[in-house]
């Protein structure tokens, strides 16, 4: 179709604008970022009670005690999980607060990518510390 001045018609959307943007974020994966806080939020808590008990039951051990006590291999794959999905969070809420409050485009990008970059690096070498205890 044509108009009378010859330019092509454009169809008539009948969405309503809500209708157009939902679920058309810039990222397109708000949803996925949200649902992982939950769940990795939901899996600390009982590694961080695990853990909380942990150290108050073996309070006064000696070093030899703690390292036997990190190389039994499930104080250790609990430990390992407990550094992953703390720093993973971590770097998750980071990354909602810095895109939410960090103004200029180039600050945000810079921080939320130092952000991973620090808790990936923290994250390597506790766990690091942990293997090399436990082996």
């Amino acid at each position: 179709m044509a108009n009378p001045a010859g330019e092509a018609a454009r169809p008539t959307i009948l969405r309503t604008p809500l209708g157009r943007v939902r679920g058309s974020g810039s990222a397109k994966s708000g949803t996925h970022h949200w649902w992982m806080q939950r769940v990795t939020s939901i899996a600390l808590l009982p590694l961080t009670i695990w853990f909380i008990v942990a150290l108050a039951t073996s309070a006064g051990m000696t070093h030899a005690e703690a390292v036997a006590w990190i190389g039994h291999p499930f104080n250790a794959v609990l430990l390992l999980a407990l550094i992953g999905l703390t720093f993973h969070h971590a770097a998750a809420g980071l990354q909602v607060v810095l895109e939410d409050y960090a103004k200029p485009e180039w600050v945000k990008i810079t921080s939320v990518l130092a952000v991973k970059a620090v808790c990936t690096l923290l994250a390597l070498a506790a766990a690091l510390a942990v293997i090399r205890l436990a082996v």
